[in-house]
């Protein structure tokens, strides 16, 4: 299996670590987000990745170069301008060489089992498959009884987008981490910025996107500086 990285985002709200540095090399224990997802990543079997650049793109480039790739097959997808998710994978499916990929946000940081993940969305023979978790969120994806997508909420505006009329549903957030047929990337028409997210709802009608709830893993999201070092301090002392 290929996974795909997502390294390119502006890491604003990771300053002023990230001031000088993308966001993918802020700090994390004796490594950095993108080292430590690298390694973790690799250690579940996953040797091919995509890494898509933007803001002090150079610096990812001269990172990976002085650890030698870790050893890795890498791929470097620069974007002049951001894509955002959906766009950043649509821009490099001819550098896809597996018929499922994995998605990846690199400020995640989990020890989601992916070999399990593989086997649920095999099983379950779902085009998609969406880690996602029971915790607070404003934002929540909706899912029927059988764990099949039907649609999104957002709990401030209210605002709510139905792909399956379903008159009960249930909440679940997304934890950045999602597994895909490539033949779902045929249903970008082209290479425009665009979320995941956006693209599932427009694709949820045709095809079947199964959430994977993964509560028992740890799971932390980085995107900012106390978030960062939160997941610092509870999974290099054990205490998660």
């Amino acid at each position: 299996m290929q996974a795909m990285l997502f390294s390119a985002g502006l890491g604003t709200r990771l300053q002023p670590l990230t001031n000088n540095l993308p966001k993918a090399l802020a700090p994390f224990g004796n490594t950095t987000l993108l080292g430590y997802n690298l390694k973790f990543l690799s250690s579940q079997g996953i040797n091919s990745f995509i890494i898509n650049t933007h803001h002090f793109a150079g610096k990812i480039e001269e990172y990976l170069i002085k650890n030698d790739f870790f050893g890795l097959d890498i791929y470097l997808s620069y974007e002049d301008q951001l894509l955002d998710t959906a766009g950043g994978i649509a821009n490099v499916k001819n550098q896809i060489k597996s018929e499922q990929i994995l998605l990846y946000n690199v400020d995640v940081i989990s020890d989601i089992d992916i070999n399990r993940m593989y086997r649920y969305h095999c099983e379950k023979k779902t085009d998609v498959s969406l880690a996602t978790r029971n915790r607070k969120t404003s934002r929540y994806l909706l899912f029927d009884e059988s764990n099949i997508m039907t649609g999104w909420k957002n709990e401030k505006t209210k605002e709510i987008k139905l792909c399956h009329k379903e008159k009960k549903y249930k909440k679940l957030a997304f934890s950045g981490i999602s597994l895909l047929n490539i033949n779902v990337l045929d249903k970008i028409p082209k290479v425009e910025k665009k979320s995941v997210i956006a693209l599932y709802l427009d694709i949820c009608k045709d095809h079947k996107i199964s959430a994977y709830v993964h509560d028992d893993d740890y799971w932390f999201d980085c995107g900012n500086v106390e978030k960062l070092q939160k997941a610092e301090t509870q999974i290099f002392k054990n205490i998660y």
